[in-house]
C-alpha cells in the first residue's frame, strides 16, 4: 500500500541492500509508461508524475501497479518491467473553470495521480483467483471512482456501473460548479471493506470554495457509506461555537489533501486537514476555524469524530497539514504509547497518543505577531511543541540575507514586513517564514521502526505574500494558478487580491542562506535532532551547471530500510540518492532521466531486493516532464 503500511512509516525490513554494498547498485530495468507520447506537450509540462507504486501479493498476480498523471493505471512485471495490463479511464481533460467557462476548456490542467489502493476480499477464501476478489481502487482528476480486477485490469462490474462511480455531483457542491475546482490526487485508504478517500480543493480562489469532505465508499459496490466535513455546519457540533454562523455554512476547503493513515486495530482513520477558504485572508471566517489545520481522528467504520488537535489557529499563511500522519510505537512513563506524528509546513512535529490525542511532549500556546490587514482577526497565540525543536528556521531578518546577493534582496523587498513565524500577510507585503511550501510538505516522513528514528526532507525558503485592496489593483490580473509576482489574482468574496511568489533576488536566487533543502533525522524518544544534511544540488537550475550542494527544491519523500539506508529522490536535480541512516552520509547517487518527485519503494523477489522510483519532473519547480519507471538492484550473480 501507499506509504508501505497503514501507518505510513515507509519502512522496509529488507536488508540485502545495505550501507556496505549500496554503492554497487545498478539499473535492473527501466521502462516508460507512454503517457508523455500519448498526451499534449503543454499538459505534460503542467502535470506531475508522482506515483508511489504498490506490489500486489502473489494471489493477485504479484504485479507492480502505478498510475500516470492522467489516471492511466499500469501493472508491470516487478522483475522485468514488462507491462502485464493497463487501463485508461479517459479522464475529461481541461483546466480550471471560470465564470465564463465553467467546464475549464481554456486553461491548462494540473493533473496528478499519486497512486492506487489494493483490496482483497477476506470473505472469499479459497477463491483468490476469482474475478475481482482482488481489486485495484482509485479516484480520478475528474472525480470518478474505479475498481479493477488486480489480475487482469478489467473493471469490476458489481462496482457502481460497470466498475465506475461518477462522484462529481457529490463534490461540486457549490455554485457555480467549476470543473476541476475539486480533484482526487491520492489513492484511497482501506479499512475492512471501505475505501476512504479525500480530495484537493482549489485554494487562493474564493471564500466559499467547495467543501473538503472526506468520504468512505464500499469497495464492493461503490455506494457512499459515510462522510465527514471539516467545517462544522451543524449547531450541535462541538466545534460550531468557534465559527461565525454564516462562515460555517459557506466556507469551504479545509480538506485533507495529504494522505490518510489507518489504525485498523483501533478502528481509527487520521486526517491531516488544511486551511479553510480562502488562504491568506480570514476576515470572512473569524475564529480559530476548528477542525481545519488539524490532525483529526475519526472512527474508520462510521466517520464519527473521536479527537483532534489544531496545529495552526486561524490559518492565513497557507500552512496546511499536507503530510500523512505517521505511526510509531513509543513508551511514556514506562507504558506503551501508540503514537501518531503530524509533520507540518512550519517545520514542527506534533506527537500524540493515537487513542486519546494526549501529546507525547508538552505543547505550549505562545504569543505571535499581530497587525493583520483591515478586516482580519488573528489568533493571539499559536501552539508550539517543546520538543522536537523546529526542523527549519522560523524567523528571518535582513542579517540573514545570503551574502552572494550583495544586499539586492533587502533593496527589492525594502517595504515588506519581515520577522518571526506567523507574521501576518499585509498590504505592504510580508515575507513568510517558513515558506508556504514547508517545512514538511506532502512527502511526510519515514520512521525506522526498530530505532524510532524519523527522517524527513524539509524546505528552507521564504515566500512573499501581499494583499492588495480590490480598488487599488493595477497591472495584470489572473484567475489561474500558479500565482506569480507579475500580477495579482482575486480572492473572490473578499476585499483583496493576492500577489505571491518565492522570495528571490533580481538574479532569481533565493534570498536566504543555503541549504535550501535538508534531510533531517529526529530521535522520537528523546525529541532531539540527530543530524541534518543538505539535500540536492543546484546544477540543473543554475545558469552555471556546478553541483553546489546547497539544497534543491524538494517535494515528496523517502523510505528507510533494515539495511540502514534512506532512499530518496524528491529534488529538482534529476538525482536519486541513498544516505546512511546513522549519520546522514550520502553513500550513493545516480542521475535519472528527469527529477523524481515521488516516493520510492522496495521489495524482494526470489531473494533479490529491488528499489523502484518514478521520475517525471514537476509542473512548478522542474518543468522537465517524463514517464520513467526505474528499478535498481545489486548485480545478479
Amino acid at each position: 500500500m501507499w506509504g508501505g503500511n497503514p501507518g505510513g512509516t515507509r519502512y522496509s525490513a529488507l536488508a540485502q541492500i545495505n550501507t556496505d554494498n549500496v554503492g554497487a547498485l545498478e539499473i535492473a530495468w527501466q521502462v516508460r509508461t507512454g503517457a508523455i507520447a500519448r498526451h499534449d506537450p503543454q499538459l505534460n509540462l503542467d502535470s506531475g508524475f508522482q506515483a508511489n507504486p504498490i506490489l500486489t501479493p502473489a494471489a493477485a498476480g504479484k504485479s507492480l501497479v502505478l498510475c500516470s498523471p492522467y489516471n492511466e493505471v499500469v501493472a508491470l512485471d516487478p522483475e522485468s518491467g514488462a507491462t502485464r495490463w493497463s487501463f485508461d479511464p479517459q479522464i475529461r481533460l481541461g483546466g480550471y473553470g471560470s465564470d465564463e467557462d465553467p467546464n475549464g476548456t481554456t486553461m491548462p490542467a494540473y493533473l496528478k495521480c499519486r497512486g492506487v489502493a489494493f483490496w482483497r476480499d477476506a470473505a472469499a477464501a479459497g477463491t483468490e483467483d476469482a474475478t475481482c476478489v482482488n481489486r485495484i481502487l482509485f479516484g480520478t482528476n475528474d472525480l470518478r471512482l474505479f475498481a479493477l480486477d488486480a489480475l487482469t485490469g478489467e473493471p469490476c462490474r458489481d462496482f457502481g456501473v460497470n466498475g465506475e462511480v461518477d462522484a462529481e455531483p457529490l463534490y461540486l457542491d457549490k455554485q457555480p460548479a467549476w470543473r476541476h475546482e475539486v480533484r482526487i490526487y491520492n489513492p484511497p485508504v482501506i479499512y475492512q471493506d471501505l475505501m476512504i478517500i479525500t480530495t484537493s480543493v482549489r485554494d487562493n480562489h474564493r471564500w466559499n470554495a467547495p467543501a473538503g469532505t472526506t468520504r468512505a465508499f464500499s469497495v464492493r459496490t461503490g455506494e457512499l457509506v459515510w462522510e465527514w466535513d471539516p467545517i462544522p455546519r451543524d449547531a450541535s457540533d462541538p466545534a460550531y461555537p468557534d465559527w461565525d454562523a454564516k462562515a460555517a455554512q459557506a466556507t469551504g476547503g479545509a480538506q485533507a489533501w495529504g494522505m490518510l493513515s489507518v489504525d485498523a486495530e483501533r478502528d481509527l482513520v487520521f486526517l491531516p486537514t488544511s486551511g479553510p477558504s480562502p488562504d491568506f485572508y480570514g476576515g470572512t471566517r473569524p475564529g480559530n476555524n476548528e477542525y481545519a489545520d488539524s490532525i483529526v481522528a475519526l472512527r474508520a467504520s462510521t466517520g464519527e469524530y473521536v479527537w483532534h488537535f489544531q496545529t495552526v489557529h486561524h490559518n492565513v499563511w497557507d500552512y496546511d497539514n499536507a503530510a500523512q500522519p505517521v505511526f510509531a510505537e513509543l513508551t511514556k512513563a514506562g507504558k506503551p504509547f501508540p503514537a501518531v506524528i503530524q509533520g507540518t509546513k512550519t517545520g514542527m512535529l506534533y506527537i500524540f497518543h493515537r487513542e486519546t490525542g494526549e501529546p507525547y511532549f508538552e505543547i505550549e500556546e505562545r504569543p505571535v505577531p499581530q497587525g493583520g490587514v483591515p478586516g482580519e482577526v488573528l489568533s493571539p497565540t499559536q501552539p508550539f511543541p517543546v520538543a522536537p525543536p523546529p526542523l527549519v528556521p522560523q524567523t528571518f531578518s535582513w542579517d540573514d540575507e545570503w551574502w552572494l546577493n550583495f544586499g539586492s534582496c533587502a533593496e527589492k523587498y525594502a517595504t515588506a514586513r519581515v520577522g518571526p513565524i506567523f507574521t501576518p500577510p499585509s498590504i505592504e507585503g510580508t515575507l513568510v517564514v517558513p515558506s508556504t511550501a514547508g517545512g514538511i510538505n506532502w512527502g511526510s516522513a519515514a520512521v525506522h521502526e526498530p530505532s524510532n528514528m524519523l527522517v524527513t526532507n524539509v524546505l528552507n525558503l521564504l515566500h512573499f505574500v501581499q494583499l492588495v485592496p480590490n480598488d487599488e489593483v493595477t497591472g495584470p490580473v489572473s484567475d489561474g494558478i500558479p500565482n506569480d509576482m507579475a500580477g495579482t489574482s482575486p480572492l473572490h468574496g473578499t476585499p483583496y487580491h493576492l500577489k505571491q511568489g518565492p522570495v528571490m533576488s533580481p538574479r532569481f536566487v533565493p534570498c536566504n542562506k543555503p541549504p535550501w533543502a535538508k534531510l533531517v533525522a529526529v530521535d522520537l524518544t528523546k525529541g532531539e535532532i540527530k543530524w541534518a544534511v543538505p539535500l540536492g544540488t543546484v546544477d540543473k537550475l543554475s545558469p552555471v551547471p556546478i553541483p553546489f550542494n546547497w539544497g534543491a527544491p524538494s517535494f515528496s519523500g523517502g523510505i528507510v530500510t533494515g539495511g540502514g539506508l534512506i532512499f530518496i529522490g524528491a529534488t529538482a536535480d534529476n538525482r536519486f540518492r541513498a544516505f546512511d541512516l546513522n549519520d546522514g552520509d550520502e553513500l550513493w547517487d545516480i542521475k535519472l532521466p528527469t527529477s523524481s518527485f515521488a516516493h520510492p519503494m522496495t521489495y524482494e523477489i526470489d531473494g533479490r531486493q529491488y528499489v523502484v522510483v518514478v521520475s517525471g519532473g514537476h509542473p512548478f519547480v522542474d518543468r522537465d516532464p517524463g514517464d520513467w519507471v526505474t528499478a535498481f538492484a545489486l548485480p545478479d550473480k
